[in-house]
C-alpha cells in the first residue's frame, strides 16, 4: 500500500469535536450499524490483537499490532506501543489512527479529519489524527482505506523502512 492516497473531498461541513483531551466527534455521529462494520473489518486485519486503549478512553477498542511484524516507524503507533488505530464508543463513532504525514494532510485537506490536539501542540507527531466517523456506506468504505492506510504505515509497506524502538 502506498504512502498517498486519492481522496475525494467529504461532504458537508466537518461535525463539532471536542478541541481538547479526550478529543471526541460531538455532532454527526456514526450510525452504529456501520461504526460496528467498521469494527469488524479493523479486527479482522492479519496480525492484530484488538484490546483497550493506551491513550483513549476505557470505552474505546483500539487495534495492537504485533510486535513481531511492527515494522514501521515510531510515528506509526501511540507513544510507546503498537497501537495504530482506535475506535471510540458507540456515542462517539470517531478514530485516531496514525497516517503517514502526506495523507494525514490530505485526509485534513480533504475533510476526513483533523489533528489530535496533542499532535497540534507538538506532543505527538504529526501523523496522529482523527477520521470523522462514517455517516453512509461510501464513507465507511473510505474510512476504511484510511485504516487500512494506517495498518501498511504500521508494517511498514509505506515508510520503506524500519525504525528501532
Amino acid at each position: 500500500m502506498s504512502s498517498t492516497v486519492d481522496l475525494y473531498r467529504r461532504p458537508g461541513p466537518r461535525p463539532v469535536a471536542r478541541p481538547v483531551t479526550p478529543h471526541q466527534q460531538l455532532t454527526q455521529i456514526a450510525p452504529a450499524t456501520l461504526q460496528e462494520e467498521l469494527w469488524r473489518r479493523m479486527a479482522g486485519l492479519r496480525h492484530v490483537r484488538t484490546g483497550p486503549s493506551t491513550i483513549s478512553l476505557p470505552d474505546t477498542r483500539a487495534l495492537h499490532l504485533d510486535p513481531q511484524v511492527a515494522a514501521g516507524p515510531a510515528a506509526a503507533f501511540a507513544p510507546e506501543s503498537t497501537e495504530f488505530a482506535h475506535l471510540h464508543g458507540a456515542g462517539d463513532g470517531s478514530l485516531h489512527v496514525c497516517l503517514p504525514e502526506p495523507v494525514a494532510a490530505a485526509a485534513i485537506d480533504m475533510g476526513w479529519a483533523e489533528w489530535h490536539p496533542v499532535a497540534r501542540m507538538g506532543g505527538f507527531p504529526p501523523t496522529l489524527v482523527m477520521l470523522y466517523g462514517p455517516r453512509d456506506e461510501a464513507e465507511l468504505e473510505t474510512i476504511w482505506h484510511l485504516v487500512q492506510t494506517s495498518y501498511a504505515f504500521a508494517l511498514g509497506e509505506s515508510t520503506g523502512g524500519r525504525d528501532e524502538r
